[in-house]
C-alpha cells in the first residue's frame, strides 16, 4: 500500500504495503513455507465491544456505476464496488449470524497476500472465523430515530475491514455507517457468489514521484466513487434497492436515513477523501485518521468541521501538507496527538496484532502499531471521533474537545 504520510525511519519493506501503514514496502523475505507456528491451530482474533446504547446490524450491498469505465480497468465497461451498511438493530436478533470480519474468500487471499508482508505468516490467523458484533440483516431499529450518515474510508490499498472497531462503535450511537472497498486499489475485494479481484499491479520502481502521482489517481478515483455512493444512499432511502443482485434490505432501512447530516472518516489516504468531499455540500464534517494530504486540499483546506488524530511522531513541522491544510481551514478545527501510536494504530491492526506479538519474528508489533496501550487507544479513539460527530450532526454539545482531558492522558490537544 501507499501512503502520503511521512515515516522518518528507513524503509525496510518493498513494493506494496498493507493498509496504508506508513512504511514504504514490504518484508524481503517471501512467505515461508510452513512454519512451527503456521502448523499449529489458527488464532482466532477478537474484537472489542462497541460500547453504544444500541445493538447492530449489517449488510453487504454490491452496486455498479454503469456512468463510467471501470477507471483502473478501462476493459470493464462499468465501475463496481462492495461497501458495507452498519446501523443500530432491533435486539432480538440472536437467530441471526454474526457477520464475519471478512468474506471467506478475501480472508483466504488476505491471508496469503496482504497478511505476510505485516509479518504474518500464512496459516498462523484463521482470518474468516473472526466475528463483529453485527447481526447479518437485522432489522433497523426505529427507536434510534432518523440515522445521520458517516462513511468510512480506508487506507491506500487496504480493506474495508480495517476499520470495523471504530465502524462498529459509530453504528452503536446511532449512526448508519457505510465502509467502501475500492474495487482494483484495494488488495482484494470479494463480490457475491464469491468471486475476488485484486489490486492492479504497481509500477516495478515506486519513486516519491510515481507514488505521488499514483496517489493522486487513486484520489480522484475514490473521490468519483463516493460521490457515487452518496447517490445510491439516496436511491435506497427513497425505498429503491441499489444492490446489483437486489439481496433484500433489512427491514426499516429504507427512510430511515438521515442524508441531510453526513460525515466523512478516512484513515491515511482516507483522510484526504474526507477532506476533499467536505467540499461536497452533501457533506458537513470529516475525521482526518493521520493521513498526510494529497491533492488541492492541503492548499485550500476546508471550512465544514474537522477532525485531525495524529500519531506520536506526526505533526505539523514535519508534514508541510497538514501546516498548510491547517492554515487555510476556517471551520472548526482541531489536532490530537497520540502518545506512543503510530500510523497502523488507527486501523484495527491496533487491537489484532497485540494477539498475534508472540508470532511476530521480524518485525515488533510496536513498529506498526506503536506502544500505546492498545485497549486505551481504541478507546480515546472512539470517544474523540463519537463525540466529534455528535457535536456536528446532531448538535450534542461536548466538553471533550475544550483541553486535555484527565480521562485520555494519551491524547493531546495541539493549539
Amino acid at each position: 500500500m501507499l501512503t502520503a504520510t511521512p515515516d522518518p525511519r528507513p524503509s525496510r519493506r518493498g513494493r506494496r504495503t498493507v493498509l496504508g501503514l506508513g512504511i514504504a514496502a514490504v518484508l524481503v523475505a517471501a512467505t515461508p513455507a510452513a512454519s512451527a507456528a503456521a502448523m499449529e491451530a489458527p488464532v482466532t482474533l477478537t474484537l472489542p465491544a462497541p460500547t453504544g446504547p444500541h445493538p447492530i446490524g449489517t449488510v453487504a450491498l454490491h452496486l455498479i456505476d454503469r456512468s463510467r469505465p471501470d477507471p483502473l480497468k478501462p476493459s470493464r465497461p462499468y465501475r463496481e464496488l462492495m461497501v458495507s451498511l452498519w446501523y443500530p438493530a432491533m435486539g432480538n436478533n440472536r437467530n441471526l449470524p454474526l457477520a464475519p470480519h471478512m468474506a471467506s474468500r478475501a480472508a483466504a487471499d488476505w491471508d496469503k497476500r496482504s497478511a505476510p508482508p505485516l509479518d504474518i505468516e500464512s496459516g498462523v490467523v484463521d482470518w474468516a472465523a473472526t466475528r463483529t458484533h453485527a447481526r447479518v440483516g437485522a432489522p433497523v431499529d426505529q427507536r434510534a430515530g432518523k440515522l445521520p450518515i458517516v462513511v468510512f474510508e480506508p487506507g491506500d490499498g487496504g480493506p474495508r475491514t480495517l476499520g470495523t472497531v471504530l465502524v462498529e462503535e459509530l453504528a452503536s450511537r446511532g449512526y448508519l455507517v457505510v465502509s467502501v472497498d475500492h474495487t482494483y486499489e484495494a488488495d482484494q475485494v470479494e463480490f457475491p457468489g464469491g468471486r475476488v479481484e485484486r489490486a492492479v499491479p504497481l509500477p516495478d520502481k515506486l519513486t516519491p514521484e510515481v507514488i505521488e502521482k499514483l496517489l493522486r489517481k487513486h484520489l480522484a478515483i475514490r473521490l468519483a466513487d463516493m460521490r457515487f455512493v452518496l447517490d445510491q444512499l439516496s436511491v435506497l432511502n427513497r425505498g429503491r434497492n441499489p444492490d446489483a443482485e437486489r439481496a433484500p434490505l433489512p427491514s426499516r432501512l429504507p427512510g430511515a436515513l438521515n442524508l441531510s447530516r453526513v460525515g466523512v472518516l478516512g484513515q491515511s489516504l482516507g483522510g484526504s477523501v474526507a477532506a476533499q468531499l467536505a467540499h461536497d455540500r452533501r457533506v458537513h464534517a470529516g475525521v482526518n485518521l493521520d493521513g498526510g494530504f494529497i491533492g488541492p486540499v492541503a492548499r485550500t483546506g476546508v471550512a465544514r468541521p474537522f477532525l485531525q488524530l495524529a500519531r506520536e511522531s506526526h505533526t505539523r513541522n514535519n508534514d508541510p501538507t497538514w501546516k498548510s491544510f491547517w492554515a487555510a481551514s476556517t471551520g472548526w478545527k482541531r489536532e490530537l496527538r497520540f502518545a506512543g501510536a503510530q500510523h497502523g494504530s488507527f486501523t484495527d491492526l491496533q487491537v489484532m496484532l497485540p494477539q498475534l506479538a508472540a508470532t511476530l519474528k521480524k518485525v515488533p508489533a510496536a513498529d506498526l502499531i506503536g506502544t500505546i496501550n492498545p485497549a486505551r487507544s481504541v478507546a480515546a479513539q472512539r470517544a474523540h471521533v463519537s463525540a466529534f460527530f455528535d457535536l456536528h450532526l446532531k448538535g450534542r454539545p461536548t466538553h471533550l474537545f475544550a483541553g486535555p482531558v484527565r480521562r485520555y492522558p494519551e491524547v493531546k490537544p495541539i493549539p
